[in-house]
């Protein structure tokens, strides 16, 4: 979960490298560094903290920023603590190489007391430092070339990397590997100037021309030269497939936003829109998905389809739950993908998995991915960042078109992949006559509502504000909701969590009375999902045992709601919808409160304490 940057070519590498590791930093901010070769010597400079204060040290010596090679990292750490000396880049004992790494080497335990009897010594407790004396080791046993050595290196390592290694005797070449974490190439006119980077952001302004290693690939990069990409393994050569982004530099950028999240919070219509767009033809009761149509077979034949996700992905999955059998009536099982693959389970070439991940380079998902198909089950893929590894490592999927998401507290994934699920969820139930064309129909055309309905529900920003407030000082809170909302409960909860650190808690409505009541006070502010439909009177009654016991109440209903208003402390009402689609707008006021609670607590909202947008490490 780290951000990698390089760059070599002609021009001045250390704004080009300084600015990538700004847009990248996103993947982690507890240190930072960057290395420049000025042409006879490697400046290296890092420091605990974030890319800011990696600026104030080269500001203050011109001689940092010299070169037309550079390699930089924004570290979210693994093996050892955030501070000046386990930050990234790392030398290697002769100080001829350095690395940069993101992901975890398991065995760097046993490899570092190898190195230790072979008389290496190492100033930081990272992994990755012995890495790069594994490097200088294979090259000087050996005799052979960097991306040779790299090469021998990694077959002896086990664990999961993304690396850009520098040798100052070979000034015109950098090496990148990838194992489970992503790297990309951006390429430059006639191969005068290539750049390296976790993601494509930092180099969008540069080129629009990319290669993505496939994992298990190393890539030698000659200025003037070109890229040479071959097999970790085998040493098998591998045609470097050149992919237009489609990336666009004002997506990167806040547009007069305070935040990143407070910026997607408010790009949920429009990244709605895109998702479905194309894809649903309301009028006429069309939907198309390719990715569907294709298999159609494999979703109708299925025994049971199998969601695996993390984080806000697996809440978005639980509520495709709700769809996928209350529509199609197929069975379904929501796993973490951290779970699932360590359990043994039962997958038969019967079940479809389908694989959900914002970034697409969730580690965890992806090794869930390769388990499920090593069992023979069709694997179908739901991600924001095409090109990502999910999306080449399942058998087919759909992009949510979102957009670019920076902020860490994903706002816009959930909605659009909820939009996602739903249209499959009608896809199939059109397919299996689950559902009769009227009402297909009807819901196509109630979706076609609700991105001008996320646009109204985001004009209660300042009411939503004032709410904040009277809670921004509690310890503890606790989220409700039944049905389809009660994974909106989930999500509430953890987006407080992730921003504010406040802790908080989501319970299906009903399991209140089961324990969570017992903590219920004048000091506990429980947030509930109270819409008119979906087990209304339930929730009520559930609200009215808060009540009684003292608890602030604060209600998501359904406009013109006047029961709940007379029992609640505070209401928000959300526009009239079918309660299939109710959590696309439910989870609106969620997102705000935690933003604008995370806010008024002076709290970093885009890049909260120990969290990393993307996460590619275990």
């Amino acid at each position: 979960m780290c951000g990698i940057t390089g760059y070599i070519g002609e021009r001045n590498a250390y704004p080009i490298v300084i600015n990538g590791l700004k847009r990248l930093e996103y993947r982690g901010y507890d240190s930072a560094g960057i290395m420049m070769y000025d042409g006879s010597e490697m400046n290296l400079s890092k420091t605990k903290g974030k890319v800011s204060d990696l600026e104030v040290i080269t500001n203050n010596d011109e001689s940092r920023k010299k070169g037309k090679i550079g390699i930089g990292h924004t570290r979210w750490a693994t093996h050892g603590v955030p501070n000046n000396v386990n930050s990234h880049p790392h030398f290697s004992q002769s100080g001829n190489l350095v690395i940069v790494h993101n992901g975890i080497i398991e065995n760097y335990d046993t490899i570092r007391k190898e190195l230790i009897s072979r008389g290496y010594e190492f100033q930081s407790d990272t992994d990755t430092e012995v890495l790069v004396n594994l490097i200088e080791e294979v090259k000087r046993k050996e005799g052979c070339k960097l991306g040779k050595a790299v090469q021998l290196a990694l077959t002896n390592v086990i664990g999961a990397y993304a690396i850009a290694v520098f040798d100052k005797t070979k000034p015109n070449e950098l090496v990148v590997a990838r194992l489970g974490s992503p790297i990309a190439i951006g390429v430059g006119e006639n191969n005068e100037e290539f750049f390296v980077a976790s993601d494509a952001s930092p180099f969008i302004e540069f080129t629009k021309d990319a290669v993505y290693l496939e994992d298990g690939e190393l890539a030698i990069i000659k200025k003037g030269r070109g890229i040479r990409v071959r097999k970790i393994d085998n040493d098998k050569p591998v045609d470097a497939k050149i992919q237009e982004l489609k990336l666009n530099l004002d997506q990167i950028e806040k547009g007069g936003y305070d935040h990143f999240m407070l910026k997607e919070i408010y790009e949920q219509p429009k990244a709605i829109t895109d998702t479905f767009r194309g894809r649903m033809l309301a009028n006429e009761g069309i939907i198309r998905m390719a990715g569907i149509d294709d298999n159609i077979s494999k979703f109708l034949n299925a025994d049971r389809i199998i969601v695996i996700a993390c984080g806000t992905s697996w809440h978005a999955g639980l509520v495709g739950e709700y769809l996928l059998e209350d529509m199609a009536r197929i069975p379904v099982e929501v796993e973490y993908a951290s779970e699932f693959r360590y359990r043994n389970p039962i997958i038969t070439p019967k079940d479809v998995v389908i694989a959900i991940s914002q970034s697409g380079e969730t580690a965890d998902t992806l090794a869930a991915i390769k388990l499920a198909k090593s069992k023979g089950a069709f694997v179908f893929g739901i991600c924001n960042v095409v090109g990502s590894s999910i999306a080449r490592e399942t058998h087919a999927g759909a992009y949510t078109h979102a957009g670019p998401e920076i902020g860490v507290a994903s706002t816009k994934a959930f909605t659009t992949q909820i939009t996602i699920l739903s249209l499959i969820s009608l896809k199939l139930a059109q397919a299996k006559g689950t559902l009769s064309k009227t009402a297909v129909n009807k819901y196509l055309q109630t979706m076609q509502q609700i991105p001008n309905q996320v646009e109204n529900l985001l004009k209660i920003d300042k009411e939503v504000q004032e709410i904040a407030y009277h809670y921004k000082d509690a310890t503890n809170c606790l989220y409700l909701g039944r049905g389809f909302n009660f994974p909106v409960a989930l999500e509430g909860a953890l987006k407080l969590k992730e921003i504010s650190y406040i802790h908080a808690e989501g319970y299906p409505a009903a399991e209140m009375k089961h324990g969570p009541i017992a903590l219920i006070d004048e000091n506990m502010p429980v947030f509930v999902i109270a819409t008119r439909k979906g087990h209304y009177e339930k929730v009520v009654s559930n609200i009215q045992e808060i009540k009684s016991r003292s608890g602030k109440i604060i209600a998501i209903v359904t406009e013109g709601d006047e029961t709940v208003k007379e029992i609640a402390d505070h209401v928000i009402e959300i526009p009239e919808t079918e309660e299939a689609f109710t959590p696309l707008l439910t989870t609106i006021p969620f997102q705000l409160l935690s933003y604008h609670i995370a806010v008024m607590l002076g709290k970093n909202v885009d890049q909260p304490r120990n969290l990393a947008k993307s996460v590619t490490v275990e």
